[in-house]
This record gives C-alpha cells, sequence and structure tokens, in this order.
C-alpha cells in the first residue's frame, strides 16, 4: 500500500495579483523544482538498527567524520529501546561514499548493530535511470519557501 499526500498552494505577487504570463509561471515551476532537486537526499543511504543506549549517536557521527563523511540528512528514531536510525552520507568531498569506506564503517560499529546499505549510487548508478522513468521518488520541500522569489509571495497553502 502507497501513502500519498499532497499540498496545494496559491502563489500571488507580493501586491496579491496573480501570475500573470505563461514565461513567469513557467519560471516558477522551475525554481520550485529546482528547489526540490537541491533538497532531495542523494548519496549513501545506511540504516543502522540496534539497541538504544547513551551516546549511541555521538559514536556513530563521530565514526562517520574519521572516515571523511558528511551526513547530508538523517532519520533518528527509537522504539522501545530499539533504535532505527537512517543516514544519508557522502565523502566530504561531495563524492560518492566508496566501498572501502563501508567496509572500515561496519568494523569499526561492530557486529552488535546491524548495518544495512539500503542505497548506494555508485552501485546502483544504472538502476537510477530506471527508477526516474517511472516517476519514483520521495521530495522534502523543506524551507522551499524561505527565501522568496523577487516579487512573489505565498498566500496560503490549501489541503
Amino acid at each position: 500500500m502507497v501513502n500519498q499526500a499532497g499540498l496545494e498552494y496559491y502563489i500571488r505577487h507580493i501586491d496579491g495579483n496573480p501570475l500573470n504570463s505563461e514565461a513567469e509561471k513557467e519560471r516558477l515551476i522551475q525554481c520550485l523544482e529546482a528547489a526540490i532537486k537541491r533538497r532531495t537526499s542523494e548519496g549513501l543511504e545506511l540504516e543502522l538498527r540496534t539497541e538504544d543506549r547513551v551516546g549511541l549517536l555521538s559514536d556513530i557521527t563521530r565514526i562517520f567524520r574519521e572516515n571523511g563523511l558528511t551526513i547530508k540528512r538523517a532519520k533518528i528514531s527509537t522504539d522501545r529501546g530499539e533504535v532505527v536510525d537512517t543516514f544519508y552520507l557522502s565523502e566530504a568531498s561531495g563524492s560518492p561514499v566508496e566501498a572501502k569506506t563501508i567496509e572500515s564503517i561496519q568494523t569499526q560499529i561492530g557486529q552488535q548493530m546491524m548495518l544495512q546499505v539500503k542505497h548506494n549510487p555508485i552501485l546502483e548508478s544504472n538502476n537510477k535511470k530506471a527508477s526516474n522513468a517511472n516517476g519514483a521518488g520521495i521530495f522534502f520541500l523543506g524551507n522551499i519557501f524561505k527565501h522568496p522569489f523577487p516579487g512573489i509571495q505565498l498566500i496560503r497553502p490549501c489541503s
């Protein structure tokens, strides 16, 4: 079962007038699409499952840092003492994470924690085109409207 949600926004100029040209509407669409692409989670996706303990997150992030990784995004959750954390990582340079780095992380984390690679762009580069053709993807809009487009203002969201 796939759950979906949608929001509809009414966007107007700061003076309250609607967008009045197709070029203006197309420019807004391009800006929104670019903002969404900047906020998608790309890179290595690692899922960590283990029992919760004091200092766990600090230890994990230290291991990532010591291996030259940058956390692009993280989902941290704990349920009844079990941690399920998902990290989206890249090399500090922005490059994809190498297999030897993943092996090093696994060695440092140890056997008491289950570490699973959920997505690795190096291994899945050929599959990426196929999934994009299907239109699949999750987008986190974040603060798209934090820096509004010149002369355009978000009036109100409608759900």
